[in-house]
């Protein structure tokens, strides 16, 4: 195997998720991309310490590879959200990673599939995001007084589901709210599929949110091109995905 200090990716090796925790899409001396699977907490926040559930923080030492720390996450995925979650190997590249999430400088596409049609294949969302209560907890809802939020996207495929039309959208978040992309579907007219808190999914028996990080561009080295990483989508959102046209050999 290559040695850390060496980029490598690995999206085309996948015997080697045989013998880690979690799959690994790509590796160098500064950082790791994982592809998260949906349903695995990032964090122990309290849902995962009240039902004491496995979080990603249980695994990380088997992603040390020879380094003396764990790696960090250097950024947030929602628990059932699926794909790309970047993890700095040390302090060192901790602090660049972060500076470059707060700087915008990373490029994040995801995948979404919504209950609906946009009248438009492409768009901006430009609608403020505020908490709905401290009761709620991270629960956001659209707010004119709430922080400046942003998404634009594009329609990739549409389709008809058992309950109605569906569309597959990949999505960019301009800024970086909590729940942004899921509020701005529900705002916009058609949410999430698969979603319990902004759509209309059963809390035990749904589809699973169709939401998924599909790709993730970091300017990480000057004089290198940008690490570019795509993660496959998961198995759960696949039934879906082909209804909307989505060849799994293109």
């Amino acid at each position: 195997m290559p040695q850390p200090d060496q980029p490598e990716n690995l999206q085309s090796q996948p015997q080697i998720d045989a013998v880690l925790p979690v799959p690994l899409l790509y590796r160098d001396a500064m950082m790791l991309v994982i592809d998260k699977p949906a349903g695995l907490p990032v964090h122990r926040g309290p849902q995962a310490k009240r039902r004491a559930i496995p979080v990603l923080t249980d695994y990380l030492d088997a992603l040390r590879f020879g380094l003396p720390r764990k790696p960090e996450a250097a950024h947030r995925l929602d628990k059932d959200t699926s794909g790309c979650l970047v993890l700095g190997r040390h302090p060192r590249a901790m602090a660049e990673l972060n500076q470059m999430f707060r700087d915008g400088r990373i490029g994040k596409t995801y995948w979404a599939i919504v209950q609906g049609s946009p009248d438009q294949d492409e768009g901006l969302i430009d609608l403020p995001l505020e908490r709905r209560s401290p009761e709620r907890g991270w629960w956001m809802k659209v707010d004119p007084a709430g922080l400046p939020s942003q998404t634009r996207y594009r329609v990739l495929g549409r389709g008809q589901g058992e309950d109605g039309p569906l569309a597959w959208l990949a999505m960019e978040p301009l800024t970086g709210r909590t729940h942004q992309l899921r509020v701005h579907c529900q705002a916009s007219g058609w949410p999430m599929l698969g979603d319990e808190i902004y759509g209309n999914a059963p809390r035990e028996s749904g589809p699973g949110l169709q939401l998924h990080a599909r790709s993730i561009t970091v300017p990480l080295y000057r004089k290198r091109e940008p690490i570019q990483v795509e993660a496959p989508p998961p198995p759960h959102m696949l039934a879906a995905l082909r209804v909307c046209g989505w060849n799994e050999g293109g």
